[in-house]
């Protein structure tokens, strides 16, 4: 079994005062923790920071070149990175970016040693009409290299409609979707990698409901969002991941 992970995404909040938070959050001993703030506190929160994995939040598909205001997986992993977050919905809206750029993206991380989160999720609008199953087998089969090694590779399922609206799956769909996930992965990948690929829940987690997403079958952790800013938040999470 994986080793369980609450990953935290900070977004466009936080400056260096926030640092704070993140040095107050309980470790357990069997919990993976990992924020990834910012680009400007990445190297800030390394050094600040005992006991947490850090992250980034995107990286350009390219190693070098022309591209304003974009940052390489290298210079990501120079400013101390260990993962990042990628296809997150918000960038896929906002920026169009397809399923073929974050492949290409999930490439460009592995080859810095970067552990991608490769985020996948159905709209509202897939979700009424009952297509999510066959929403998370395309992105998966569109937006996954052709081979997938375990240990560099964490699946999010985040439903779109569920991100910052305080909606939530139940538990037998959010267990429906993370058994998808996870068969796909072992017929594409072979069981032995499928089992080994943390699979996250993202999507409105907050401490009243996390106990419960964790005791859903294939739910090794948590992409968190707005819940992930404050101790008094993000900690409550930690904690019911430690017990689940």
């Amino acid at each position: 079994m994986p080793r369980k992970l609450v990953a935290g995404n900070w977004k466009m909040h936080g400056l260096s005062g926030d640092l704070a938070e993140a040095s107050v959050l309980p470790a357990p001993p069997d919990v993976d923790i990992l924020l990834c703030p910012p680009a400007t506190l990445i190297t800030r929160m390394v050094q600040a920071v005992e006991g947490i994995m850090v992250g980034a939040q995107d990286c350009h598909p390219s190693a070098k070149g022309a591209h304003t205001g974009d940052l390489s997986a290298a210079m990501l992993h120079d400013a101390g990175a260990s993962y990042v977050i990628l296809g997150h919905s918000e960038r896929r809206t906002d920026h169009g970016e397809t399923d073929a750029l974050v492949r290409a993206k999930t490439e460009a991380a592995w080859s810095e040693n970067l552990i991608a989160i490769v985020c996948i999720g159905e709209t509202e609008a897939q979700y009424k009409t009952g297509g999510t199953l066959d929403v998370l087998r395309g992105q998966l089969a569109r937006s996954l290299p052709d081979s997938a090694p375990a240990e560099r590779l964490v699946i999010a399922y985040e439903p779109v409609w569920a991100i910052g609206t305080g909606l939530v799956p139940t538990a037998a769909e959010i267990a429906a979707a993370h058994q998808e996930i996870r068969t796909w992965l072992a017929n594409s990948f072979g069981t032995e990698t499928a089992e080994g690929i943390r699979l996250l829940y993202g999507g409105s987690v907050k401490p009243s409901n996390a106990a419960g997403i964790f005791a859903v079958p294939n739910v090794d952790g948590a992409l968190v969002g707005g819940a992930s800013l404050t101790a008094a938040d993000f900690g409550p999470i930690i904690k019911a991941l430690a017990v689940a």
